[in-house]
């Protein structure tokens, strides 16, 4: 019974690691967000107006989204949209467009 409560707790910790593990696809779930304006997987419709970001320098994108957020690029929803994510979260969408082809 002693190695029981050890060994318990041993089992709720590792499992709650694992819930906390980080998401494989979580970049990509969240560069779907800018599939409205910019297209499936950053493919922008030509004539649109819209940048393409698929394939676009990840320093590019996240020089983009850090003047969008901090209001030195103007922007009609851009500078809102941005303001949302966090660093970490920027970098993994900048980090899947960049790999997309």
């Amino acid at each position: 019974m002693k190695l029981f409560v050890p060994l318990a707790t041993a089992c709720l910790l590792a499992t709650a690691s694992a819930a906390h593990a980080a998401d494989p696809n979580l970049g990509r779930n969240l560069a779907a967000t800018c599939a409205n304006c910019h297209g499936t997987n950053g493919h922008a419709v030509k004539g649109s107006g819209m940048d393409a970001l698929a394939g676009m320098e990840k320093a590019k994108i996240l020089q983009k989204l850090a003047d969008y957020k901090s209001g030195d690029k103007p922007a009609s929803i851009m500078h809102q949209i941005a303001k949302g994510y966090t660093e970490a979260q920027l970098d993994l969408i900048a980090t899947y467009f960049a790999g997309q082809k």
